[in-house]
């Protein structure tokens, strides 16, 4: 965090400086290690056993905060019987389909309470549909699970299950979770992270110690976490461990997930993802979703706040079309796209190679040297019609087929590479007004500085003008009607018509007959209202910027619901009813938030409740009740359908309701806890573009992981080319411990060639303490640490990490796995021209031989 989020990082200084201890768990000593307690080691790609390690711990010696748990998660729920865990099936759950490596999740479910799909029907038939083939290379991609369909309340729970409150049956999910976790023992966790059994129980028990009425724990992660083929359920793992402590909704508790830079946040609420419309809402699916009724009655609970999301789509779809958008037609949901399969990233690549896509706009993204295998990218690149990049500079995705590394050794040659390029200049963050989203989900506003010089332009200019002259050129065929009939129209202001972005903002926020809204909660289903995105309902409540809010931390309390605007409802801690007990009275006065005062018959405290505000904690809904109103006073997980925080998922993950130990997708070592290697149902990208290195391969023995540094950014188009930056950090260089140093006869300065079955790249040898040799499985394993920021343009140049990586993805997110793969390194620089593939390919055949 030090490291690649050090304006965020000064709290947890200041924290310290209170008292707090830090534990910095990373494969290398970092800026980070070097303030913190205690800095834990471990392997990359080990995270889930480590975790696992924990809630074990938590379990095993009764330090769950039990009446937390009792009232607020899934514990008591009663499995069917015909559930079968890993520890029965050697490492997949029951209903796994090896054939298709997916999952039919019927005996996951809560014993009499089945879950609603997300996709409605499942037809075989139907395009998208489990069963259906949508092809990856050869592979069916990822469809029973339905994991990127749901809405941000998850499955849909049909009935309440079956419960038992001592948590004794041998079925309820406590006891599940138990037997579950039960091998990750101390000794466990060393033998697959390779942590010292001390050092463990260090960390187990300060965790827990930190944890429950008095006091609260705070996980901070990054993509170390999401960058796996297990990524998701990384995450789980944490949500399962702070559930039990007690950590969920209260002050100091949570899990904070940093995001790549200022504004990943949003992107992801006013989505840049294939799969989601803005506010969470699942995008329908070709021949599933017919009309906006059977969208809904699919996707969304019919109780908690997700129980609302006909009104969110209809103000969404109000938002997009305006007029034309009435109950008559639908509210024109038949306007919108639909989903035939995977659109992401590396799918989109795939298709550009197969000749299938044909045009593409990279913006803000250099793929050339920030995704996994960058030749599988520069490749889809050459195989293009049209490309628009906009960018700040001629970044490597830019000028690939002139000056990428498949010229130089002549598997690409610029004369017959047929993609026309256009680069557009963009303006950059202080040439044009908007608003970031932070970890925080706090909207900050920032106002242009300066106009942005020569053609450079904003996004918004850019898009609401090609949105502009699309409608010009479109005729008065009935197809082109969901872009004529589209509400395109902001008003525009300075030298270049930039189009207003608080137009945008106050579009965003929403409208009714009375004017602006002020909360998600005013949102109807009948056409009424208008709203881009739901849960940023409120930043312009009053017909006020809420996000350009500014008042000093001296005029306001601690939690500072005076700077900016934190979505949804600008409230500052998710689930804070969590933060009292079941009878609305704080946990502890130390960690007192909200509670309920009788008197004034409502939520008191320094933060928005997360909850209905009059609300009672004794109110019992009725029988029948819908949405919100179907959910009890004691009842704060208020997204989810039965209100409460899921320690078990019972659907809507595509690998499994309770996170398990597999090993990455190249790895040097075997499962330590099942035959079963790696993820069963990981998404792979059959190529031969994309091919992998064998697990447990001796010819690339040795693991390494990517990673950031403070004086670059991201794929260094915006850090390569400026001076006094490149000069901070000048060269490319890879982390080696001294004993792989000697091992491999690499000199501190000097050359080093890195190989793994896509490519071979070269790098500047750091000999260092900060990556040291680790006993996992009974051997030493050596970790080689790669700064991804380099590429062939700039300042400073140098090969790209990510042309070392495979594409093999979680099958929940498409992520790629990119924080744990194998290689070998080999002292001097790498072969030039025809002989680097050469050598790649004599690698190869030796792993295969």
């Amino acid at each position: 965090m030090a490291e690649c989020h050090p304006v965020g990082f000064q709290w947890v200084m200041e924290a310290k400086a209170r008292g707090a201890k830090i534990i910095h768990v990373d494969p290398r000593f970092t800026r980070t290690s070097a303030v913190s307690h205690v800095h834990a080691a471990l392997r990359a790609g080990s995270d889930i056993a480590f975790l696992g390690g924990l809630i074990n711990h938590v379990l095993s010696e009764g330090k769950d905060f039990r009446e937390y748990v009792l009232a607020y998660t899934n514990a008591a729920a009663i499995l069917r019987e015909d559930f079968q865990d890993t520890e029965d099936l050697d490492g997949v759950f029951s209903g796994y389909d090896p054939e298709k490596r997916q999952y039919d999740m019927t005996t996951w479910e809560y014993e009499g309470a089945p879950t609603v799909p997300a996709a409605g029907s499942t037809d075989p038939e139907r395009p998208g549909e489990p069963g259906s083939e949508s092809q990856h290379g050869g592979e069916e991609h990822q469809q029973t699970a339905r994991a990127d369909t749901y809405g941000s309340g998850g499955a849909a729970v049909a009935a309440k299950p079956k419960t038992d409150e001592t948590l004794q049956h041998p079925r309820c999910v406590y006891q599940v979770l138990k037997r579950h976790f039960a091998r990750y023992t101390p000794e466990l966790v060393a033998d697959v992270c390779g942590l010292p059994v001390e050092q463990f129980r260090e960390i187990a028990e300060a965790v827990t110690a930190n944890s429950g009425r008095d006091r609260t724990t705070a996980w901070v992660y990054s993509v170390g976490w999401t960058h796996h083929t297990v990524g998701a359920q990384y995450i789980r793992t944490a949500s399962i461990l702070q559930t039990l402590l007690g950590n969920i909704g209260r002050p100091g508790g949570g899990i904070l997930a940093l995001r790549g830079h200022a504004s990943i946040q949003g992107s992801t609420d006013i989505p840049t993802l294939f799969n989601l419309l803005p506010g969470y809402i699942p995008m329908p699916h070709a021949h599933q979703h017919q009309s906006l009724d059977e969208f809904v009655a699919a996707d969304a609970g019919k109780t908690g706040f997700w129980g609302n999301m006909r009104s969110y789509a209809v103000s969404l779809l109000k938002s997009y079309w305006g007029d034309s958008a009435q109950p008559g037609n639908d509210f024109r949901f038949d306007y919108l796209p639909r989903l035939t399969g995977d659109h992401g990233t590396y799918a989109t690549v795939q298709k550009q190679i197969e000749g299938e896509c044909k045009g593409y706009f990279l913006v803000g993204e250099n793929p050339a040297v920030g995704s996994a295998n960058g030749k599988f990218q520069r490749l889809g690149l050459a195989n293009l019609d049209w490309l628009v990049v906009r960018d700040l500079q001629l970044i490597e995705s830019a000028t690939f087929w002139k000056d990428g590394p498949e010229v130089e050794t002549g598997e690409l040659k610029p004369e017959e590479i047929g993609t026309e390029v256009f680069f557009l200049p963009a303006a950059a963050h202080t040439e044009k007004d908007g608003s970031f989203t932070n970890t925080q989900r706090l909207l900050q506003w920032h106002h242009k500085a300066v106009e942005p010089p020569g053609d450079a332009r904003s996004d918004l200019w850019f898009y609401y003008h090609l949105g502009r002259l699309i409608r010009e050129r479109v005729g008065d065929d009935p197809r082109d009607a969901p872009i004529r009939d589209l509400t395109w129209s902001y008003p525009v202001e300075g030298p270049t018509d930039d189009p207003s972005a608080e137009s945008v903002l106050a579009e965003i926020n929403g409208h009714g007959p009375d004017g602006p809204l002020s909360a998600y909660t005013q949102l109807k289903d009948d056409g009424s209202t208008a709203c881009g995105c739901w849960i940023y309902c409120g930043v312009r409540a009053d017909g006020k910027n809420q996000a350009a809010n500014r008042q000093p931390r001296t005029e306001q309390d601690w939690v500072a619901k005076g700077w900016a605007w934190a979505w949804p409802a600008n409230r500052r801690i998710l689930y804070n009813r969590a933060s009292a007990d079941p009878d609305g009275k704080p946990w502890s006065e130390r960690k007192k938030l909200l509670s309920w005062d009788a008197e004034q018959g409502k939520w008191v405290g320094p933060d928005v409740p997360d909850f209905e505000p009059t609300k009672a904690p004794d109110h019992e809904p009725p029988e029948g009740a819908k949405a919100q109103d179907a959910l009890g006073g004691r009842d704060p997980f208020i997204m989810q359908t039965d209100g409460k925080a899921w320690l078990y998922v019972p659907a809507g993950l595509a690998d499994g309701p309770l996170p398990t130990h597999y090993e990455p997708f190249e790895s040097p070592v075997e499962n330590a806890l099942y035959s079963q290697q790696e993820s069963p149902t990981r998404q792979t990208l059959e190529s031969p573009s994309n091919p992998y290195n064998p697990a447990r391969s001796e010819v690339y023995p040795y693991v390494f992981t990517t990673y950031r540094l403070t004086e670059h950014h991201t794929a260094g188009g915006m850090s390569r080319t400026l001076p006094y930056l490149s000069e901070l950090q000048p060269e490319f260089f890879c982390e080696v411990s001294p004993a792989l140093a000697a091992e491999r006869g690499l000199e501190n300065g000097g050359w080093a060639t890195i190989i793994s079955a896509r490519t071979a790249i070269e790098a500047r040898v750091l000999v260092t303490e900060r990556v040291k040799p680790l006993k996992v499985r009974g051997r030493t394993i050596h970790q080689i640490g790669l700064p991804y920021h380099w590429g062939p343009n700039g300042l400073t140049r140098g090969d790209a990490a990510n042309d070392l990586l495979s594409i093999v993805m979680d099958p929940n997110v498409h992520i790629q796995e990119s924080k744990a793969a194998t290689c070998d390194i080999r002292p001097g620089r790498r072969p030039r021209g025809a002989a680097l593939p050469a050598m790649v390919e004599e690698y190869r055949r030796r792993a295969d031989g």
